[in-house]
C-alpha cells in the first residue's frame, strides 16, 4: 500500500510539472506605416507576408528625402488591447543617434532595438545617408524575447513607434502581434 502511496504521489508531482508549462507563441497580426511629412520620408514597402502558417516576416523600406539625417529621437510605446489600445508597459522617448553611440544604453530602448538591428541597415550612428531598410525580419527571435526574458501576459498587442527627426514627428510605424 505504501509504495502505491509512493507511486501515486510521484505520478501526480511529474504530471502536474509537466501540464503546467505554459508555451507562449508571438504572431505578427498587422503592419502599418504612415509618413508625416511626405517631404522628409516616403515608405516605399511596409508589410508582413506570410510564407505559411509558421513563418511569417516583416519588411518596411523608407526613401530619406532630406540627406544626410544627423539627429533623430524614437518614441516607443507599446499598447495592450484591452477595449481599444491602451498604455501598457513602455512610453519612452529615445535620442536614437546618442543610443547608439552609447556604450552603455538604456536596457529597455536596447530590447527594442534587439528586434530590427539583425535585419536592417538601422545599425550605425548618425548621420544617415541612406534609405533605412528592415528585409524580412522573422518574428520567432522576437518569441524568445517576449516570452522567456521578459513574459508577457497573452493577448494583444501594439508596438508603436513614432520616428522624430529635428524635433518633428516625421512618420508613424505600428507593429501588431498576438501573444497566445
Amino acid at each position: 500500500m505504501a509504495i502505491q502511496l509512493n507511486l501515486f504521489v510521484a505520478f501526480l508531482i511529474f504530471f502536474t510539472y509537466y501540464f503546467t508549462q505554459a508555451y507562449s507563441l508571438v504572431e505578427f497580426t498587422n503592419a502599418q506605416c504612415e509618413s508625416l511629412d511626405k517631404d522628409f520620408a516616403l515608405f516605399e514597402s511596409c508589410f508582413l507576408k506570410s510564407v505559411n502558417r509558421s513563418y511569417k516576416y516583416l519588411s518596411l523600406k523608407v526613401k530619406l528625402l532630406k540627406l544626410p539625417i544627423t539627429k533623430v529621437k524614437v518614441r516607443i510605446g507599446l499598447y495592450k488591447r484591452v477595449n481599444g489600445y491602451l498604455p501598457f508597459l513602455y512610453n519612452m522617448t529615445v535620442d536614437a543617434c546618442r543610443f547608439l553611440k552609447s556604450s552603455n544604453p538604456n536596457p529597455i530602448a536596447l530590447y527594442f532595438y534587439t528586434f530590427f538591428k539583425d535585419y536592417s541597415n538601422m545599425n550605425h550612428t548618425c548621420p544617415y545617408n541612406h534609405d533605412i531598410v528592415v528585409d524580412k525580419m522573422p518574428y520567432h527571435n522576437i518569441n524568445n524575447m517576449v516570452t522567456k526574458i521578459l513574459p508577457f501576459p497573452e493577448g494583444n498587442y501594439m508596438l508603436e513607434l513614432h520616428w522624430i527627426a529635428y524635433d518633428i514627428c516625421r512618420a508613424i510605424t505600428k507593429f501588431y502581434w498576438a501573444l497566445t
